[in-house]
């Protein structure tokens, strides 16, 4: 559940489209083919349905517009945007009143979002981030205590409050099985696909609802670059919930391998499982493979999102990092999953130590969105691969249930395989 970047207000961001949104664009497109226009009529010869010895007409606009919108042709997009007011007509009503419904989601964001599409059922979040901080195969218990303390550490707040929320979110999941249905509302980005494996996992193992159903979506037709369900107009969202689908046993099954795979203290499982594409559900091996890639690089001792924000640093600084955020999620990283203060959790060391990579000019009495960064010359070494982050001992990070530190061998990707091994301890 990535927060989305200040800015989702158009159809190509929140996927809400009507009829006319095209037409202006593909009229402006055959006036200016018609007028001569070389690159334009290119775009046309590319999608044009009528014959080449013709002059090209509105159709073949409307086409060439709505292909490059994404959507397969015009008539694509008109079916398409009949389901979307079909999905708002239908919100006047209650869709999910046939059974008592509970609605899972990994954070809030469609709390307030779902009654505009009809959906008036229970709303429960869980929301533990697995993405970051240690993972291990623990009873729940003890499992909730170690994730208590790392998010105490990570993001401050009083731990009994912490405590409580968790034991809040957790025991919710129980008693949400106790309903006839569970839906359960999960996008394709590593933040997501961690805690649905870990409800799958967890299903496998108690009592399940009547009903079990799964949305989960890693693209939405239009939308130029899809973050989260939560960027999305309430009549996108239900139309999501007409494609809803059951959870059988091959995906409980296949959330099993996921959680054993993030919570072994070795990658191999997490690889080998990444690499089979897990036809069951893509997405979630697509988001193995990219948590794989928070391993660090053999070369620069970082992980991938800790590298393209210190890239960003270095091409664009001085820079905040609010800047950095914003244009880590827009621009650089191939499948967003970091939420705003996760990103700021996982700057922080970069900014400390010895050697740090990255410096800033402003104190803590100024908001960390609004801190300007510049990048160090040891950070400049690290980028290069003279030099290796992991040498200078920075606070144990982990994947899951690897740790990662300087002081002992730690897992690392190989450059040309993209397989993980063992990097030796520096011994200097």
């Amino acid at each position: 559940m990535t927060s989305m970047p200040a800015g989702s207000s158009t159809p190509k961001q929140h996927g809400r489209f009507r009829l006319d949104d095209p037409r202006e664009d593909a009229e402006r497109l055959l006036d200016a083919a018609l007028s001569g226009d070389r690159r334009c009529l290119a775009r046309i010869a590319v999608h044009r349905l009528t014959p080449v010895s013709e002059k090209p007409g509105l159709r073949d606009a409307l086409h060439t517009v709505s292909r490059e919108m994404g959507f397969q042709g015009w008539d694509h997009f008109q079916r398409h945007v009949a389901a979307l007011d079909t999905a708002a007509e239908r919100a006047n009503g209650t869709l999910d009143d046939d059974l008592d419904t509970v609605h899972i989601r990994c954070g809030s964001d469609l709390r307030d979002t779902l009654p505009a599409t009809g959906l008036h059922g229970h709303f429960h979040t869980f929301s533990d981030p697995f993405c970051i901080g240690p993972l291990h195969s623990l009873e729940r218990q003890a499992f909730m205590d170690e994730r208590t303390r790392f998010l105490c550490d990570a993001f401050g707040g009083d731990e009994n409050e912490t405590r409580r929320r968790q034991q809040h979110e957790y025991d919710g999941l129980d008693q949400a099985m106790d309903s006839e249905r569970v839906v359960l509302w999960f996008e394709h980005d590593s933040y997501d696909q961690l805690i649905l494996a870990y409800i799958l996992n967890h299903l496998a193992h108690q009592r399940r609802p009547t009903r079990l159903e799964l949305v989960a979506t890693d693209g939405v037709p239009g939308v130029q670059r899809f973050i989260g369900l939560g960027q999305l107009a309430p009549e996108v969202l239900g139309w999501l919930w007409q494609q809803r689908r059951p959870v059988d046993d091959a995906l409980i099954t296949l959330g099993r391998r996921a959680w054993r795979a993030v919570t072994a203290d070795t990658p191999q499982r997490l690889d080998d499982l990444s690499r089979t594409l897990t036809p069951e559900l893509p997405m979630l091996g697509r988001a193995l493979r990219r948590h794989l890639l928070e391993l660090p690089d053999e070369d620069t001792g970082l992980g991938l999102s800790e590298q393209l924000a210190v890239q960003l640093v270095a091409e664009r600084g001085p820079i905040t990092v609010g800047e950095v955020f914003r244009d880590l999620m827009r621009e650089r990283e191939p499948l967003p999953y970091l939420g705003d203060t996760m990103f700021w959790w996982m700057m922080q060391p970069l900014m400390g130590g010895e050697r740090p990579l990255l410096a800033s000019d402003h104190g803590e009495e100024t908001p960390w969105q609004d801190r300007s960064l510049h990048i160090t010359s040891h950070g400049h070494a690290v980028l290069s691969g003279h030099n290796n982050w992991l040498d200078t001992h920075p606070k144990r990070r982990w994947v899951g249930g690897i740790a990662i530190d300087g002081d002992r061998d730690s897992w690392c990707l190989n450059k040309g395989t993209g397989r993980p091994q063992k990097r030796p301890a520096n011994v200097a």
